[in-house]
């Protein structure tokens, strides 16, 4: 079992942004985890409108931690990861995807595939903010169905010799795109949510999904659905790489990574947070001792 770790950097660390991101990438390297998965919201808010809740709390209301900091652009720090790592997977966990212009996405996560040989993992998502997606001035609304669209487009970006695509939401001309990422045919569609809607888009694009804040019991009958959704296209749970998060506020020990491992998770992702090169070295240690080191026995 692979142990992954999503964080984010806020700018407020304790040393140069560089050189800080540059050193967390070492840190995660020199203790064998397998990835990083960075986090994203491009604005926050004091208060957030209880009409579209925060669907990883018991409560519908954000963690203040939130509203208390911002978030450096995932894309900016996994280029900086991608240039000082030699084996972390790179992956947005979880870039909001229909917030994004399309072409752009693919431009910069190619970078970050070409800049890292291959690392690059695409995991995107709707978001659930609608606060958020009005300061971009996209519509909240229908977001399901433009991220559907521009995955396409992505992909025609990442794999066709003439790209074009023509959709709903996004109509892009006959261009060409250069140049490709590393990983062929293209780098990997992980898709956050757990919703039906979501599942078909994890069986019709995907190479993964991932599931936030779920307990292996939790966890249960969500792969039972997306089981039942993946074989309407032909496809089965094996043909998907299944990463899951226990959530910052849940102790993962060796008893749950098996369970996890029992379900078919493939890789579990901690939280990992620190204000200066030392605390993350420490905060490492301590998950290497409780996760990565059962995990490689599994």
């Amino acid at each position: 079992m692979r142990i992954g770790v999503q964080t984010f950097f806020s700018a407020q660390e304790k040393s140069p942004l560089g050189d800080f991101i540059a050193g967390v990438g070492k840190i995660l390297e020199e203790r064998e985890f397998h990835g990083i998965w960075m986090s994203e919201h491009v604005v926050t808010f004091r208060s957030y409108d209880p009409t579209y809740p925060y669907p990883y709390s018991d409560d519908g209301v954000p963690p203040a931690i939130l509203s208390e900091m911002g978030m450096i652009d995932p894309m900016s720090a996994l280029t900086v990861l991608a240039t000082h790592t030699q084996h972390l997977r790179l992956g947005t966990g979880i870039a909001i995807l229909p917030q994004r212009n399309p072409v752009y996405f693919a431009k910069m996560a190619a970078a970050i595939d070409l800049l890292s040989n291959g690392r690059f993992v695409a995991g995107v998502g709707l978001g659930w903010s609608a606060q958020e997606f009005k300061a971009v001035q996209t519509p909240f609304e229908r977001r399901g169905s433009r991220m559907r669209d521009y995955i396409q487009v992505v992909r025609s970006l990442w794999c066709d010799d003439t790209s074009r695509f023509e959709g709903e939401f996004y109509s892009l001309p006959a261009c060409i795109h250069l140049p490709k990422p590393v990983q062929k045919p293209h780098p990997p569609f992980y898709f956050g949510g757990e919703s039906k809607a979501a599942f078909r888009r994890v069986a019709e694009f995907g190479q993964g999904w991932v599931g936030f804040r779920l307990t292996p019991e939790e966890l249960t009958s969500r792969l039972k659905a997306l089981g039942e959704i993946l074989g309407e296209y032909g496809r089965s749970i094996e043909d998907i790489d299944i990463v899951v998060s226990p959530g910052a506020d849940r102790v993962c020990d060796a008893d749950m990574l098996a369970r996890y491992g029992e379900l078919g998770v493939a890789e579990v992702v901690v939280v990992c947070l620190g204000d200066s090169l030392d605390a993350y070295s420490r905060q490492a240690d301590r998950l290497t001792r409780s996760m990565v080191l059962p995990a490689s026995r599994m």
